[in-house]
């Protein structure tokens, strides 16, 4: 995952090191449920915040720009403070448009937009051709836009 959005071995490396050590100082007042997922979250938010800082042009490789310019017009971003509060409104409610899909296409969009997966190891994965898995995206998306607009969430 870590190598999906930054597209550099070294740095995927040192994002993975810096998850171990973050979890070791945090584990002991604080005891996840689910180790993995929380070892992932940290991994997930330090490759991201090592992709914004050293920027989107020096990283030619990276697919977080695609995702991210995939997904702009579904989810709204959140950059203040004061849209804290909205945020987790705004989560809860992407959660409940992912428990609404069905299982194949929950775990397509799932794969492509939080762990990074490219179309063609989709199509690997679940034995879909390109297009199958563009349109179940596609549609993913639509259906997450029309679900967050009728909860309300400004996009």
């Amino acid at each position: 995952m870590a190598y999906n959005i930054l597209a550099d071995n070294q740095d995927a490396e040192e994002v993975v090191s810096d998850t171990l050590h973050r979890a070791w100082e945090a584990i002991p007042p604080k005891k996840p449920e689910f180790f993995g997922a929380y070892l992932f979250k940290i991994a997930r938010n330090l490759s991201l915040k090592r992709w914004r800082a050293a920027g989107a042009a020096k990283r030619g490789g990276s697919q977080a720009d695609l995702l991210l310019s995939e997904l702009g017009d579904a989810i709204p971003l959140n950059e203040t403070v004061e849209d804290r509060f909205e945020y987790s409104e705004t989560v809860k409610a992407i959660n409940d448009c992912l428990r609404g899909m069905g299982a194949t296409n929950r775990v397509v969009f799932v794969r492509r937009y939080f762990f990074g997966d490219s179309i063609s190891d989709l199509c690997n994965q679940f034995y879909f051709s390109e297009s199958k898995i563009k349109s179940i995206l596609y549609r993913a998306r639509l259906n997450l836009r029309g679900h967050l607009e009728k909860e309300g969430v400004i996009i």
